[in-house]
């Protein structure tokens, strides 16, 4: 997890700052206030949260839970712990798996309604289904491009592009503006898998991230 993260805070905002050595000055960065943001999504994404947290041991924590119904998959809140002000934050949200995109979609829109000036999303398994519809619904007619201006397809992805490792999002990539208002939003990912299948499952996938972190299977 913390190799993603260092990947996910690549462009994150910093400010110049001295330190007065033994010797003389040195002159580094520290993170500019606002403090980020990390949202792990309930349940699965507690599992994430502390690679995130060593890693930005000062950023605050909010929490949104979501359930999925499992018949019509969209997702319900049943949990909002989430400040009410996030003007010029930058967020972080966790969650493992990028199945449908409805949960990671909806807490995205959480997060532009309050003002967050950047959202990335951090998940360990993505489904190209799933990158998709984030794409579509914070780009508006600019969805697709990356980094090198190609589009997303279904072909294998090209390093840095669509559905690679660290790339939907990549630096200069979809979401960097948000279209409509929207911030900018980018999703890293370890891996994208091959599709859902027709339960919204990703195939081959690793299961429910969920029970597997809190020991049901």
């Amino acid at each position: 997890m913390t190799l993603l993260a260092y990947e996910a805070t690549r462009e994150i905002r910093v400010q110049p700052v001295s330190v007065t050595t033994p010797v003389g000055i040195a002159r580094g960065v520290k993170l500019a206030r606002p403090v980020p943001l990390i949202v792990p999504v309930l349940r699965a994404g507690i599992g994430m949260l502390d690679g995130m947290t060593r890693l930005l041991p000062m950023a605050d924590v909010g929490f949104v839970g979501l359930r999925r119904d499992e018949e019509s998959l969209i997702a319900s809140t049943y949990a909002d712990r989430l400040p009410t002000d996030l003007t010029n934050r930058d967020t972080f949200v966790l969650d493992p798996m990028l199945a449908t995109g409805g949960t990671l979609a909806t807490v995205i829109s959480m997060l532009a309604a309050r003002g967050a000036a950047s959202v990335t999303a951090i998940c360990l398994l993505a489904a190209p289904e799933g990158l998709r519809r984030v794409e579509e619904a914070f780009t508006g007619d600019e969805a697709g491009g990356d980094a090198d201006g190609d589009t997303a397809s279904g072909d294998d992805p090209e390093p840095g592009s669509l559905g690679a490792p660290g790339g939907l999002g990549a630096p200069g990539g979809f979401g960097a503006p948000g279209g409509l208002g929207a911030p900018g939003v980018r999703v890293v990912t370890a891996a994208v898998d091959e599709r859902l299948n027709e339960r919204g499952y990703i195939v081959p996938g690793l299961g429910d991230a969920g029970d597997r972190l809190f020991g049901q299977i």
